[in-house]
C-alpha cells in the first residue's frame, strides 16, 4: 500500500507530490478504491487543475441530500489559478466529512503555495519520486512481481529491463503479463526471453511513434510483426498510451518555458521533448483525449475484456491515427 491508511477510511485531503506518473496514478487509485470500499456509490469527479473554476470545489464538496460520499481528484494541480488555490487551502483546513479530496502535484516551484498551504492544513502527503537508478528499477520489477504473488531472480529481472527498457509503465505491464502467463511461482530468464524476444526487432515504442506520427500503414505492419514475434499485447497498448500522454504533457506546457526550464517542468529529457514537439504536428487536445480513450478501451480488451486482442490493437491504432488528423 502506498498510502498506509485504513482500507475504507481515506484521509479527507490527500496531496500526492512527485513526478513519477505511474506511482502518482496508483496513489490516486488507492484513495478512490478506499473511498468506494466504504461507499460503493461514491461519485468520482476527476478534474484538471487548469480547468477548475473558482467556486467549483465548494459546489462539488457541498453535502449531498442523500448522504453519499464523493471523491474529488484534481490532477496537474500546479496549473490551478491563485484564487482557486486559496479556496482549496481554506477548504483543507476544515474539509467536508462527505468528501475525499485528492490533489496531484508534480513538485517544483509552480503552485508551491498550494503544496505548502495544504501541508500546513494537515493534508495526508504521499511522495512519489522518479525511479532513475538501475538498482531502483530492479527493485521495482521485483516489487511488482511480489504484488502479483510471484518472485523473479536477479538475472531474470535484469533481462526484463534489457528487453523492455526503463519506462515504469512498460515495466509494470511486462511484469503483469509475465505473472499472468507464466506457470509456477518463480519467473526465470527463459520466461522473460519467451515473452520479449521480438522486442529487438520491433518494440512498442516503434509502433507508438508510427501511430502518433500518422503513419497508419507502418504502424499496422509493425504491430503485426511485434505480435508475431511474441511481444505481449499489453506492452503495445502501454507504449502507445505513454506516447499520447507525452503529447499531452508537452502540448499543455507553458509557452514561455524553453530548454532546461521546460525539461525540468515536464520531468522529461530535452531530446525527448524535441521529438514529441515534432510529433505534435496535427494533434489537438480533443484528438489526444479521443486517442487516449481508445488506448484505455484496448487495454481492457487485451486483458480479457475482448475475444481478439490483435483486432483490438489494430482498431486502437486506426482510431489513434484518425484522431491525429481530425477525421
Amino acid at each position: 500500500m502506498l498510502l498506509g491508511m485504513a482500507a475504507t477510511n481515506p484521509a479527507p485531503v490527500t496531496l500526492v507530490v512527485g513526478d513519477e506518473e505511474l506511482l502518482a496514478d496508483r496513489a490516486v487509485g488507492e484513495v478512490v478504491a478506499a473511498a468506494r470500499a466504504g461507499d460503493p456509490g461514491a461519485e468520482i469527479h476527476d478534474l484538471l487543475g487548469g480547468k477548475v473554476e473558482p467556486g467549483e470545489l465548494t459546489q462539488l464538496t457541498s453535502p449531498s441530500l442523500f448522504g453519499d460520499r464523493s471523491v474529488v481528484v484534481i490532477r496537474s494541480a500546479q496549473d490551478l489559478a491563485k484564487d482557486v488555490i486559496a479556496e482549496i487551502v481554506s477548504y483543507a483546513a476544515s474539509p467536508s466529512e462527505d468528501t475525499v479530496l485528492v490533489l496531484v502535484h508534480p513538485g517544483g516551484v509552480k503552485g508551491k503555495a498550494l503544496v505548502d498551504g495544504v501541508k500546513k492544513a494537515g493534508a495526508h502527503v504521499v511522495t512519489v519520486t522518479k525511479v532513475t537508478k538501475p538498482a531502483e528499477r530492479l527493485a521495482f520489477v521485483k516489487s511488482e512481481l511480489r504484488r502479483a504473488g510471484r518472485t523473479i531472480g536477479g538475472d531474470a529481472a535484469t533481462a526484463l529491463l534489457d528487453a523492455v527498457g526503463n519506462d515504469l509503465r512498460e515495466l509494470a505491464a511486462a511484469c503483469n503479463q509475465l505473472a499472468f502467463d507464466t506457470p509456477g511461482k518463480t519467473i526465470d530468464e527463459a520466461a522473460v526471453a519467451r515473452y520479449h524476444r521480438g522486442r529487438a526487432e520491433v518494440s512498442g515504442f516503434t509502433v507508438a511513434d508510427s501511430a502518433v506520427e500518422g503513419r497508419l500503414g507502418d504502424a499496422l505492419e509493425q504491430l503485426r510483426w511485434a505480435l508475431s514475434t511474441g511481444t505481449a499485447p499489453v506492452l503495445l497498448v502501454s507504449a502507445l498510451a505513454g506516447g499520447l500522454r507525452s503529447l499531452a504533457k508537452v502540448g499543455g506546457a507553458p509557452r514561455n518555458l524553453r530548454g532546461g526550464q521546460l525539461a525540468s517542468h515536464l520531468g522529461m529529457p530535452p531530446w525527448k521533448i524535441d521529438r514529441v514537439q515534432r510529433q505534435l504536428n496535427g494533434w489537438g487536445p480533443e484528438g489526444i483525449a479521443r486517442a487516449l480513450q481508445a488506448t484505455a478501451t484496448a487495454d481492457e480488451q487485451v486483458k480479457g475484456g475482448g475475444a481478439d486482442p490483435a483486432y483490438a490493437l489494430e482498431h486502437m491504432v486506426q482510431i489513434v491515427v484518425a484522431s491525429r488528423t481530425g477525421r
